[in-house]
């Protein structure tokens, strides 16, 4: 295999590992988050309204952080300016 296929390779499979590793800290989050509004819920059940619009806020912003985690992925598997370099040093 020449330098771009194991270069196209290895960036591949970063992307996997960062996404494994930067998609289970919000999943553990989210886990967490959703324990302790039905705990909280099961605590008082007459502040469900409130309890449930805050959970929801804050799902959204742990989802977000999943959400950048796919798009840094996405760039080092598409645009990846060292490709564009290493292109640029074998012609």
């Amino acid at each position: 295999m020449n330098d771009l296929s194991w270069f196209t390779t290895l960036s591949t499979v970063a992307a996997m590992i960062g996404m494994g590793i930067g998609v289970l800290g919000p999943a553990i989050a989210m886990g967490r988050a959703i324990s302790s509004a039905l705990e909280a819920i099961s605590r008082q059940p007459e502040a469900e309204k409130s309890i449930l619009r805050t959970l929801f806020i804050g799902l959204a912003m742990i989802e977000s952080l999943a959400i950048y985690v796919l798009v840094i992925a996405l760039i080092v598997l598409f645009r990846n300016p060292l490709l564009e370099y290493l292109l640029k040093t074998k012609s």
